[in-house]
């Protein structure tokens, strides 16, 4: 199996910044893409940012300028710096990975993260 360990969540106040850590261990072959979903009460999961094999992001306008995402590829680890902290970015935020295990798998599989509380109040 796949694991996804998740750190760095917490408790700030508007403006302040997080650091968010994804560890993916287990059974890998390849990593085709890496990324941060968040969850707020009452709303829809939604996309923070992604990174893909080629090393390209995405990120969802409401945190472009403000979250950057970054990968070490020998520890199959992403990070997500969260400068500029609003309480809007308050959720549970998930940590995925698009995974192959073997070289004969046919396509990547989902896994997921157990999430980590981000929550940002005075």
């Amino acid at each position: 199996q796949v694991q996804l360990v998740e750190s760095g969540g917490g408790l700030v106040q508007p403006g302040g910044s997080l650091r968010l850590s994804c560890a993916a261990s287990g059974s890998i072959f390849s990593i085709y893409a890496m990324g941060w979903y968040r969850q707020a009460p009452g709303n829809q999961r939604e996309l923070v940012a992604r990174i893909v094999l080629g090393g390209s992001t995405d990120y969802a306008n409401s945190v472009k300028g403000r979250f950057t995402l970054s990968r070490d590829n020998a520890k199959n680890t992403v990070y997500l710096q969260m400068n500029s902290l609003k309480p809007g970015d308050t959720a549970v935020y998930y940590c995925s990975a698009d995974v192959k295990r073997t070289v004969s798998d046919q396509n990547p599989q989902r896994y997921w993260g157990q999430g980590t509380q981000v929550t940002v109040s005075f």
